[in-house]
């Protein structure tokens, strides 16, 4: 918070995603009192995520090209747009199911080009680079803090007045961002003599992302976790109907205590004074991620399945957080906006795939067995992302003395053994 630039951004987007997270429920919801339909539901979410599986890695190699402030301002405000848009068909009762459809990929393309921006311009809010970490952290909590209140105060909206002021809400939410946005002092960026033709810097992008292995091996392990283990969100409506007994209220308060426990997760890594030791923190994270799903599936508790989704959310959030400000720290920066935009596409893009995969897997054997699987195999990428820990530890640290993260001494390659130890993480 000593960043100017920072505090303006953290200002202006912790409001935003209030009413992002508002605009998310309030779609769900006038999805299924328009349809009744769950398939529906499932088409709404795939068609809002598929553009930005599509379009980022295209996206990352323009948002390089780009002035990433210039580029947020745009997609905030196309943002902006879609939610005033929605809104206004709501309210005036015009509303259909291929609106809502339709509006999503448009929301989905504008993501594409905003997340790989977003997550590289907090590189420029922040002038000392050891505070990268607690920045992407901070984030990480206004991201959830956001999602406890956005999806309380849409229930008590949709219920008096209905989902439209919850889009127009969420749209009047963008003039706070795009305000800090336009008030910020930005330093130019280096200018790069000739830009590599878009094809050509996606493919660049592709073997650098691709070629070195900590870049790799944490992009493979973030897609396998998003495959198998965060679909567990599209089959909690199963478990707080039919295995807890319960109604919406049951089906919330988990929601509620996975949010939380992101929030610890993400607390604790804003707390940390160095990036040091935090790419050995991704294993343990997703191991611990996919011990709570194996627990939670076996659960028929309501008290202990909130507990377990305390913990779950915890190592989702620290896997996802770690793996993040790893990246940030070791790319370099004329590639940052491309390895972000695989990046999303490994964390948001394996999503859609994801819950097609979870349902017809549920249909099978059962949602309890499909969680218990994605967490079987959440703990067996980990385990093999644990085996290659101290390679990928002796490759990264150079780049961090290079750039004056660690100390010279961290080039050592016996001492880089010494970070696994408990004690240093």
């Amino acid at each position: 918070m000593r960043h100017r630039n920072y505090r303006l951004f953290f200002g202006g987007q912790g409001i935003s995603l209030i009413g992002t997270w508002m605009q998310r429920i309030a779609i769900s919801w006038l999805v299924y009192r328009l349809t009744n339909s769950v398939f529906l539901l499932g088409i709404v979410g795939f068609a809002g995520q598929i553009p930005s599986f599509v379009l980022a890695p295209i996206a990352g190699a323009f948002v390089d090209r780009w002035s990433r402030h210039r580029t947020l301002v745009v997609t905030q405000t196309l943002a902006m747009l879609q939610a005033v848009v929605l809104a206004v068909l709501v309210m005036t009762g015009v509303v259909a199911v291929w609106h809502i459809i339709f509006l999503g990929m448009c929301l989905g393309a504008v993501n594409a080009f905003d997340m790989p921006a977003r997550q590289a311009f907090v590189v420029e809010m922040i002038e000392r680079r050891e505070d990268l970490g607690n920045a992407i952290a901070l984030n990480s909590s206004m991201v959830n803090g956001a999602r406890l209140l956005g999806p309380s105060i849409a229930g008590v909206l949709i219920s008096a007045v209905g989902e439209g002021m919850c889009f127009l809400l969420n749209g009047i939410s963008y003039l706070a961002v795009i305000a800090a946005l336009l008030a910020m002092r930005i330093a130019p960026r280096r200018e790069v003599a000739q830009h590599p033709r878009v094809l050509q810097g996606l493919k660049e992008g592709f073997h650098y992302a691709f070629g070195f292995a900590p870049i790799r091996s944490i992009m493979m392990l973030l897609g396998l976790v998003s495959l198998m283990g965060m679909p567990y969100q599209v089959l909690m409506p199963v478990f707080a109907k039919k295995i807890l007994h319960g109604g919406p209220h049951t089906l919330g308060f988990l929601m509620a205590a996975a949010g939380l426990g992101a929030l610890v997760g993400a607390t604790y890594l804003a707390s940390r004074r160095s990036v040091l030791g935090l790419h050995t923190l991704i294993p343990l994270a997703a191991a611990i991620f996919g011990a709570g799903l194996i627990a939670f599936s076996r659960s028929g508790v309501t008290w202990l399945s909130l507990s377990l989704m305390l913990v779950t959310g915890f190592g989702m959030m620290v896997q996802m957080a770690s793996s993040n400000t790893t990246l940030q720290t070791i790319v370099d920066d004329d590639k940052r906006g491309r390895v972000m935009a695989f990046y999303g596409m490994a964390f948001m893009g394996a999503a859609p795939f994801g819950s097609l995969l979870a349902g017809g897997l549920a249909n099978a054997v059962g949602a309890p067995n499909t969680i218990l699987i994605g967490g079987v195999v959440c703990i067996l990428g980990a385990a093999l992302f644990a085996r290659q820990l101290p390679k990928l530890t002796a490759m990264i640290h150079p780049i961090y003395a290079a750039k004056g993260v660690a100390p010279e001494p961290a080039l050592d390659i016996e001492a880089t053994a010494d970070l696994a130890k408990p004690s240093e993480i």
